[in-house]
Formats: C-alpha cells, structure tokens, sequence
C-alpha cells in the first residue's frame, strides 16, 4: 500500500499539520479528522464549491466507457513514454479524473507512488483504485492543495486546470518536473462541427505560459496524434464525458450522431509540455 508514503506528502488542509491514519480516516495533531470513503479515497475537500465544476456521476460514467474501450490508449502511453525517463518517487495528477493517465504513468516509474487530487467523488472511487500504488482525494485544483513543499517529483495536468503557482510550490527543488496535456487545434475536429462541440483555443499555448507566470522554463514540447474509429455510442460517450456535455441536450446528441456517416474516423491530437520550475 502507498499509503505511508503518501503521508509524508500530504498534509492537513486547515492547518497543514501532518496526517495519519486512525480508525478508517485521516487525522491531524490538531484532531481534524477526514474520512475515507469505503471506494478508497479520502474526503479532504472541505467547504462548497461553485455549482457544475465537478464532474458528475454520469460523465465519468461516460468516461469510464469510453477509456475503456481504449481509444486513449496510445496517448496514456505517450505521457509515460515522456514521464518514465524523469524518473522520480512521487507523482501528483492534479484533476485526475478517473486515474486513468496516473495509472500509466505509475506503470512507467515503478518505485514511485501517485496521489490523483480531483473534485469529484465519482471520478475518486475509480482512481483510488486505478492502481496498486496510487491514492485519491477529492479537492478543488484552484485553492492551495494539501500537500508538503517541496514534496513530489513529478505533477501531472491532463485536460484539467492549471494552478501555476501551487505546481511550483509542491515540486521537488532542482529535479522535479511539470508534465501538461493540451488538446491542439486539431483535436477532435472532425467531430467539432457536426456534433457542435466547444472548440480549441489557437492560443491555448500562449495562455499556458501565462498561466504558469515564469516560474517554469519549458524543456520539451511533443506533439502526439493517432486516429480513431468511433461507432455511435462511442461518441455519445466522447461527448458526454467533456465540457459539451453541459452544452447538449442528450436528444439532441442523439440527433446529431444518427446524422454522421458511422463509423467515423477522428483525430485525437494533443501535446505533451515538460517544465521545469525556476
């Protein structure tokens, strides 16, 4: 179990205390106390967060059908095949959904334990689970995140928010890594216009610089790309686990689908970032 391990890195988030295991939760010298969800992760978020941030039941639903048909396969093994030669002992996946990438990467760094920080309970009781050596906490990437300074050797961001300034706080001095995964324009894009799908920013590059605000110099940039073939309930399941989710009535997905010339073939386009903190 990574557990122990783990608890050298997180940390109480009233007062950032240590934690420690006692009577199936987590506790602090200062006797706050969060419980451990039977599904393995642990409820660290405290306090409300805004409406329809987190993912709902019935998107990771989506998105557990949809990883596990493997059409993201090549691209998990594209960010392992960049984070196994930055080695390293802790992995941080800041929005990490389901665990699916955290779990490639773990395979990738086998001494290394993952801690997958996400706001939804639904996505957490998939990734506590999503390997032998990764834990899971619910916890919203935007506020200060319960973990030590100075703590993990590698954080990972795949499709999820950006907090630049709590990346560089966390990362190890000296060796520790920022791996991200952006969608490029090209992502999707056979499906962007007749599904009506939110589109890729063109400057979604420039605006990562920005969001990471000098405190990482870029060490490498990949750019990764493979083909799917999609059949009609693979793309519901595309749509239903994303952002357009919220933008599409179901009837109307239904409608738009039945309408494509099935299956049909589509690009998955992204590239892979490394950082180093300065």
């Amino acid at each position: 179990m990574p557990v122990t391990r783990l608890l050298d890195v997180l940390t109480c988030p009233h007062c950032g205390e240590r934690l420690v295991v006692a009577d199936g939760s987590l506790r602090c010298s200062a006797r706050h106390s969060f419980d451990i969800a039977r599904q393995g992760y642990v409820g660290l978020l405290t306090g409300n967060m805004k409406a329809g941030t987190a993912d709902s039941a019935d998107m990771v639903r989506a998105r557990t059908a949809f990883l596990g048909a493997g059409h993201y396969d090549p691209l998990a093994a594209a960010l392992a095949r960049v984070v196994g030669p930055l080695g390293g002992e802790t992995v941080l996946d800041a929005g990490a959904g389901t665990g699916h990438y955290l779990a490639a990467v773990l395979d990738a760094l086998p001494g290394a334990v993952g801690l997958g920080l996400d706001a939804s309970k639904y996505a957490l009781r998939q990734a506590a689970r999503c390997h032998p050596r990764a834990w899971a906490a619910t916890w919203d990437v935007w506020r200060p995140f319960p973990v030590r300074t100075g703590s993990v050797d590698v954080v990972l961001n795949v499709f999820a928010p950006r907090n630049g300034e709590e990346f560089h706080r966390v990362l190890r001095p000296g060796r520790g890594a920022l791996v991200v995964v952006t969608p490029t324009p090209a992502h999707l894009a056979e499906l962007r216009g007749p599904l009506g799908l939110l589109g890729v920013d063109s400057a979604k590059e420039d605006r990562l610089e920005r969001t990471l605000g000098g405190r990482f110099r870029a060490e490498g940039r990949y750019v990764h790309e493979h083909t799917v073939d999609l059949a009609a309930e693979d793309v519901e399941h595309l749509v239903l686990m994303g952002p357009s989710a919220r933008h599409i009535a179901p009837e109307e997905l239904r409608e738009r689908v039945g309408a494509l010339q099935l299956p049909v073939r589509t690009t998955v386009s992204c590239t892979v970032s490394v950082h180093r903190p300065v």
